[in-house]
Protein backbone atom coordinates (compact mmCIF):
# COMPACT_ATOMS: atom_id res chain seq x y z
CA UNK A 1 0.00 0.00 0.00
CA UNK A 2 1.20 3.47 -1.05
CA UNK A 3 1.24 6.43 1.66
CA UNK A 4 -1.78 7.37 3.10
CA UNK A 5 -1.48 10.99 2.76
CA UNK A 6 -4.18 11.83 5.40
CA UNK A 7 -1.86 9.63 8.00
CA UNK A 8 -0.28 11.08 10.59
CA UNK A 9 3.28 12.51 9.64
CA UNK A 10 6.70 10.89 11.12
CA UNK A 11 8.36 13.09 13.53
CA UNK A 12 10.93 13.82 11.31
CA UNK A 13 8.89 15.05 8.99
CA UNK A 14 7.34 17.21 11.46
CA UNK A 15 10.59 18.44 12.39
CA UNK A 16 11.53 19.07 8.60
CA UNK A 17 8.72 21.03 8.25
CA UNK A 18 9.46 23.33 11.08
CA UNK A 19 12.76 23.58 9.98
CA UNK A 20 11.79 25.09 6.54
CA UNK A 21 10.28 27.85 8.62
CA UNK A 22 12.89 28.50 10.44
CA UNK A 23 14.99 29.47 7.57
CA UNK A 24 12.37 31.58 5.60
CA UNK A 25 14.10 34.90 3.90
CA UNK A 26 12.87 38.15 4.72
CA UNK A 27 9.72 38.81 2.86
CA UNK A 28 9.31 42.69 1.82
CA UNK A 29 6.22 44.11 0.75
CA UNK A 30 5.34 47.08 -1.27
CA UNK A 31 1.72 49.17 1.07
CA UNK A 32 -0.10 51.97 0.88
CA UNK A 33 -0.95 53.22 4.65
CA UNK A 34 -3.69 55.79 5.32
CA UNK A 35 -4.09 56.93 9.12
CA UNK A 36 -7.08 59.28 9.44
CA UNK A 37 -9.01 60.75 12.64
CA UNK A 38 -12.74 59.98 13.03
CA UNK A 39 -15.34 60.21 15.81
CA UNK A 40 -14.27 58.98 19.61
CA UNK A 41 -17.35 57.82 19.93
CA UNK A 42 -17.46 55.65 17.15
CA UNK A 43 -13.71 53.98 17.87
CA UNK A 44 -14.96 53.53 21.54
CA UNK A 45 -18.30 51.35 20.25
CA UNK A 46 -16.35 49.41 18.07
CA UNK A 47 -13.93 48.14 20.59
CA UNK A 48 -14.59 44.86 22.88
CA UNK A 49 -13.61 44.78 26.73
CA UNK A 50 -10.62 45.07 28.38
CA UNK A 51 -9.55 47.18 25.19
CA UNK A 52 -9.83 50.67 25.91
CA UNK A 53 -9.64 53.86 23.60
CA UNK A 54 -6.40 56.16 22.87
CA UNK A 55 -6.18 59.79 23.03
CA UNK A 56 -6.35 59.99 19.77
CA UNK A 57 -9.86 58.43 17.92
CA UNK A 58 -7.35 57.28 14.78
CA UNK A 59 -7.95 54.86 11.78
CA UNK A 60 -5.52 53.04 10.21
CA UNK A 61 -6.38 51.34 6.60
CA UNK A 62 -2.96 49.26 5.42
CA UNK A 63 -3.01 47.92 1.72
CA UNK A 64 -0.39 45.81 0.78
CA UNK A 65 1.09 43.06 -1.79
CA UNK A 66 3.46 40.88 -0.52
CA UNK A 67 6.68 39.45 -2.65
CA UNK A 68 5.81 35.67 -1.37
CA UNK A 69 8.08 33.45 -4.11
CA UNK A 70 5.69 32.33 -6.80
CA UNK A 71 2.60 33.19 -4.72
CA UNK A 72 2.07 37.20 -4.67
CA UNK A 73 -0.34 37.88 -1.73
CA UNK A 74 -2.59 40.76 -1.57
CA UNK A 75 -3.11 41.59 2.10
CA UNK A 76 -4.56 44.59 3.90
CA UNK A 77 -6.74 45.33 7.08
CA UNK A 78 -8.80 48.24 8.18
CA UNK A 79 -7.74 49.09 12.35
CA UNK A 80 -8.59 51.47 14.92
CA UNK A 81 -5.94 52.85 17.71
CA UNK A 82 -6.52 50.93 20.98
CA UNK A 83 -5.05 50.23 24.17
CA UNK A 84 -4.84 47.65 26.74
CA UNK A 85 -3.34 48.46 30.07
CA UNK A 86 -0.33 50.75 29.38
CA UNK A 87 -0.05 49.06 26.26
CA UNK A 88 -0.83 50.76 22.97
CA UNK A 89 -1.87 49.17 19.69
CA UNK A 90 -4.31 48.43 16.74
CA UNK A 91 -7.65 46.29 16.75
CA UNK A 92 -8.22 45.22 13.45
CA UNK A 93 -11.65 45.03 12.35
CA UNK A 94 -10.99 42.98 8.97
CA UNK A 95 -7.91 41.92 7.21
CA UNK A 96 -8.94 41.00 3.48
CA UNK A 97 -6.51 38.54 2.27
CA UNK A 98 -5.91 37.10 -1.63
CA UNK A 99 -4.88 33.69 -0.16
CA UNK A 100 -6.64 30.81 1.73
CA UNK A 101 -3.03 30.14 3.09
CA UNK A 102 -2.66 33.79 4.69
CA UNK A 103 -6.48 33.46 6.23
CA UNK A 104 -5.92 30.41 7.92
CA UNK A 105 -2.81 30.58 9.52
CA UNK A 106 -3.72 34.04 11.03
CA UNK A 107 -7.17 33.39 11.82
CA UNK A 108 -6.72 29.95 13.23
CA UNK A 109 -3.05 30.87 15.42
CA UNK A 110 -3.64 34.80 16.49
CA UNK A 111 -7.68 35.14 16.30
CA UNK A 112 -6.81 37.38 13.41
CA UNK A 113 -10.10 38.52 11.83
CA UNK A 114 -8.89 37.90 8.34
CA UNK A 115 -11.49 37.02 5.68
CA UNK A 116 -10.99 36.40 1.77
CA UNK A 117 -10.85 39.27 -0.88
CA UNK A 118 -9.75 42.01 -3.28
CA UNK A 119 -6.31 43.24 -2.71
CA UNK A 120 -5.06 46.13 -4.91
CA UNK A 121 -1.61 48.25 -5.27
CA UNK A 122 -1.15 50.31 -8.22
CA UNK A 123 1.19 52.61 -9.33
CA UNK A 124 1.82 54.45 -12.83
CA UNK A 125 4.85 57.19 -12.25
CA UNK A 126 3.68 59.28 -9.36
CA UNK A 127 -0.14 58.17 -9.59
CA UNK A 128 -0.81 55.71 -6.45
CA UNK A 129 -4.04 53.49 -5.89
CA UNK A 130 -4.91 50.97 -3.39
CA UNK A 131 -8.02 49.28 -2.64
CA UNK A 132 -9.73 47.14 -0.24
CA UNK A 133 -12.70 44.85 -1.74
CA UNK A 134 -15.19 42.20 -0.72
CA UNK A 135 -18.61 41.04 -2.30
CA UNK A 136 -17.36 43.48 -5.27
CA UNK A 137 -17.67 46.31 -3.47
CA UNK A 138 -14.48 48.50 -3.09
CA UNK A 139 -15.09 49.79 0.70
CA UNK A 140 -11.60 51.18 1.22
CA UNK A 141 -9.65 52.81 -1.54
CA UNK A 142 -6.77 55.05 -1.52
CA UNK A 143 -6.26 57.81 -4.45
CA UNK A 144 -3.20 60.45 -4.81
CA UNK A 145 -0.01 61.14 -6.01
CA UNK A 146 3.78 60.44 -4.52
CA UNK A 147 4.81 63.85 -3.38
CA UNK A 148 8.25 63.42 -2.31
CA UNK A 149 10.58 60.79 0.37
CA UNK A 150 10.09 60.72 4.06
CA UNK A 151 13.30 59.75 6.45
CA UNK A 152 13.55 56.40 6.76
CA UNK A 153 11.99 55.27 10.40
CA UNK A 154 14.07 53.12 12.73
CA UNK A 155 13.39 49.29 13.21
CA UNK A 156 10.18 49.38 15.66
CA UNK A 157 8.64 47.39 17.96
CA UNK A 158 4.11 47.56 16.95
CA UNK A 159 1.06 45.32 18.67
CA UNK A 160 -2.02 44.37 17.32
CA UNK A 161 -4.73 42.92 19.30
CA UNK A 162 -6.72 40.00 18.58
CA UNK A 163 -9.82 38.08 19.87
CA UNK A 164 -9.23 34.63 19.63
CA UNK A 165 -12.15 32.40 20.25
CA UNK A 166 -13.89 28.83 19.08
CA UNK A 167 -17.79 29.00 18.73
CA UNK A 168 -20.09 26.57 20.60
CA UNK A 169 -20.47 23.66 18.82
CA UNK A 170 -24.12 23.73 20.24
CA UNK A 171 -24.37 26.50 18.41
CA UNK A 172 -24.44 29.49 21.18
CA UNK A 173 -21.73 30.97 22.99
CA UNK A 174 -17.87 29.93 22.81
CA UNK A 175 -16.40 26.50 23.87
CA UNK A 176 -14.04 28.17 25.99
CA UNK A 177 -13.39 31.14 27.49
CA UNK A 178 -12.01 33.56 24.68
CA UNK A 179 -7.98 34.92 24.98
CA UNK A 180 -7.21 38.32 24.11
CA UNK A 181 -3.81 37.61 21.77
CA UNK A 182 -1.16 40.41 21.74
CA UNK A 183 0.95 40.44 18.52
CA UNK A 184 3.73 41.90 18.67
CA UNK A 185 5.62 42.74 14.72
CA UNK A 186 9.28 44.23 14.44
CA UNK A 187 9.07 46.30 11.89
CA UNK A 188 11.88 47.67 8.87
CA UNK A 189 11.31 50.17 6.19
CA UNK A 190 13.77 50.36 3.29
CA UNK A 191 11.33 53.21 1.21
CA UNK A 192 8.78 55.26 2.34
CA UNK A 193 7.23 58.12 0.26
CA UNK A 194 4.41 60.87 1.28
CA UNK A 195 1.29 60.61 -0.72
CA UNK A 196 -0.97 63.48 -1.55
CA UNK A 197 -4.32 61.86 -1.76
CA UNK A 198 -7.99 60.73 -0.15
CA UNK A 199 -9.39 58.03 1.64
CA UNK A 200 -13.01 56.97 0.23
CA UNK A 201 -15.18 54.62 2.29
CA UNK A 202 -17.73 52.91 0.22
CA UNK A 203 -20.86 51.43 2.35
CA UNK A 204 -20.86 48.23 2.24
CA UNK A 205 -23.29 45.82 4.87
CA UNK A 206 -20.16 43.03 5.00
CA UNK A 207 -17.78 45.43 5.72
CA UNK A 208 -19.17 48.78 7.23
CA UNK A 209 -16.01 50.64 7.27
CA UNK A 210 -18.01 53.60 6.31
CA UNK A 211 -19.11 54.29 9.86
CA UNK A 212 -15.60 55.17 10.41
CA UNK A 213 -15.64 58.65 8.70
CA UNK A 214 -12.55 60.49 7.71
CA UNK A 215 -12.83 64.07 10.01
CA UNK A 216 -9.35 64.73 9.26
CA UNK A 217 -6.67 62.78 7.06
CA UNK A 218 -3.65 62.72 9.17
CA UNK A 219 -1.08 61.00 6.44
CA UNK A 220 -0.89 58.87 3.54
CA UNK A 221 2.75 57.16 2.79
CA UNK A 222 3.98 54.29 0.31
CA UNK A 223 6.62 51.76 1.09
CA UNK A 224 8.50 48.47 1.42
CA UNK A 225 8.54 47.05 4.48
CA UNK A 226 9.30 44.03 6.48
CA UNK A 227 7.91 42.40 9.38
CA UNK A 228 7.97 39.48 11.59
CA UNK A 229 5.38 38.53 14.63
CA UNK A 230 5.13 36.50 17.78
CA UNK A 231 2.10 36.30 19.51
CA UNK A 232 1.23 35.74 23.39
CA UNK A 233 -1.90 35.36 25.17
CA UNK A 234 -2.33 38.18 27.24
CA UNK A 235 -5.51 37.44 29.37
CA UNK A 236 -8.64 35.38 28.83
CA UNK A 237 -11.95 37.77 28.83
CA UNK A 238 -14.94 37.49 29.39
CA UNK A 239 -17.60 35.68 27.24
CA UNK A 240 -20.36 37.45 27.78
CA UNK A 241 -18.28 40.56 27.56
CA UNK A 242 -17.42 39.45 23.78
CA UNK A 243 -20.22 38.03 22.66
CA UNK A 244 -21.79 41.18 21.27
CA UNK A 245 -18.71 42.37 18.98
CA UNK A 246 -18.27 38.76 17.32
CA UNK A 247 -20.52 39.78 14.50
CA UNK A 248 -17.36 41.83 13.40
CA UNK A 249 -15.25 38.31 12.12
CA UNK A 250 -18.42 37.34 9.91
CA UNK A 251 -20.61 38.26 7.01
CA UNK A 252 -23.91 36.43 8.34
CA UNK A 253 -24.18 37.05 11.92
CA UNK A 254 -27.15 34.55 11.88
CA UNK A 255 -24.14 31.90 12.12
CA UNK A 256 -23.45 32.92 15.92
CA UNK A 257 -26.78 32.87 17.62
CA UNK A 258 -27.76 35.92 20.86
CA UNK A 259 -27.39 34.35 23.76
CA UNK A 260 -24.08 32.75 25.49
CA UNK A 261 -24.35 28.73 25.87
CA UNK A 262 -24.96 27.46 29.69
CA UNK A 263 -21.97 27.32 31.23
CA UNK A 264 -19.98 29.36 28.39
CA UNK A 265 -19.44 32.49 30.76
Amino acid sequence: MGRVRYGARTDAEAAAARARSSRLPAIWSTGVVAVWETDPDVVAAVLPPPLKPTARPLVRATVSRVDLPGHPLGAGSVAVAAAHGDREGWYPLVMPMTHERALVGGREVFGEPKKLGEVTVEREGLVVRAALARHGIAFVEVRGAVSGPLPLPEPAEKTDFYFKFLPGVEGSGFDADPVLVHCVRNERVRRLERITGDVVLRESMYDPVADLPVRRLVEITIGEKSTDQKGTVAERVSARALLPYIHQRYDDPQQILDGPAEGSV
